[in-house]
């Protein structure tokens, strides 16, 4: 059987595509060239389905949530804190899989940051 060797791409909507690129950029540190081609660093990546109606992608009209490895999750919060971003004040441990939080980005959308156990 063939399979797939990674994801490939994300891609979203956006009102004003060119100022959601540099809020990742400017908050997340993603450094995409002009083409959208973004090298990341290896590391494990998770897929996974939710219920329907979950809340864990805080709005239910969010249909896909996109989750960022980050070396220091407290760093990273701290961060997008200082530059106004609108980051959840709850974090959450799962043990043996890492700490988890969360940042809404400008046009809305949820964003998960997930620091590896």
């Amino acid at each position: 059987m063939e399979r797939v060797l990674g994801i490939g791409g994300y891609f979203m909507r956006a009102a004003d595509p060119a100022a959601l690129s540099a809020w990742y950029r400017d908050c997340l540190g993603l450094d995409a060239d002009e083409h959208g081609l973004w090298r990341q660093e290896p590391g494990p990546t998770v897929f996974a389905t939710f219920e329907s109606g979950t809340d864990y992608f805080g709005s239910r009209t969010q249909g896909t949530m996109l989750d960022f490895r980050v070396r220091d999750l407290d760093a990273m919060l701290a961060q997008l804190r200082a530059k106004g971003a609108d980051v959840d004040k709850e974090t959450q441990d799962m043990e043996g899989i890492g700490r988890f939080g969360w940042v809404t980005d400008p046009e809305g959308n949820r964003v998960e940051l997930w620091q590896p156990a």
